[in-house]
C-alpha cells in the first residue's frame, strides 16, 4: 500500500505547538490549497480546501520557529483519519496530514 500526499498552499492559521511528556514537539495548523477551473458555463470558478497539518520533532519546532498564518508552504506527507464519539453520542471523523517534509516557499523575511 501506499500513502502519501503532497499540498502547496498557504497557512490559513498560526501553528500551534504543545509538547509530549517525553519532550517530542507537536505542531498543529492548517493549509489553504485552491484550485481554478471553468464550469460547464464557462464561467472562472475557485475551490478552496482547509487540510490539517501535524508536525512533530523537530519540523515543529521550525515550522513554529519561522512560520504564520499566510506562509506559503510545501509539505509532503501521509494521510491518517481520526475517529472519536461527540458528546452528543454522534460519530466523528476527520483527515489530516502527518507532514514528514516541509518546505517554505516564497522568500521574503517572516517577521516574528
Amino acid at each position: 500500500m501506499y500513502n502519501k500526499v503532497v499540498l502547496s498552499g498557504n497557512l490559513s492559521k498560526d501553528i500551534e505547538i504543545r509538547y509530549t511528556q517525553a519532550g517530542t514537539a507537536i505542531g498543529n495548523t492548517s493549509i489553504a490549497v485552491n484550485r481554478k477551473f471553468k464550469s460547464a458555463t464557462g464561467e472562472q470558478k475557485e475551490e478552496v480546501l482547509f487540510i490539517d497539518l501535524v508536525f512533530f520533532g523537530r519540523t515543529a519546532e521550525i515550522a513554529n520557529q519561522y512560520l504564520r498564518k499566510g506562509s506559503k508552504i510545501l509539505v509532503d506527507g501521509r494521510l491518517k483519519l481520526d475517529s472519536w464519539t461527540a458528546q452528543d453520542g454522534s460519530k466523528r471523523s476527520k483527515h489530516s496530514v502527518i507532514v514528514e517534509s516541509l518546505q517554505m516557499l516564497g522568500g521574503g523575511s517572516i517577521e516574528r
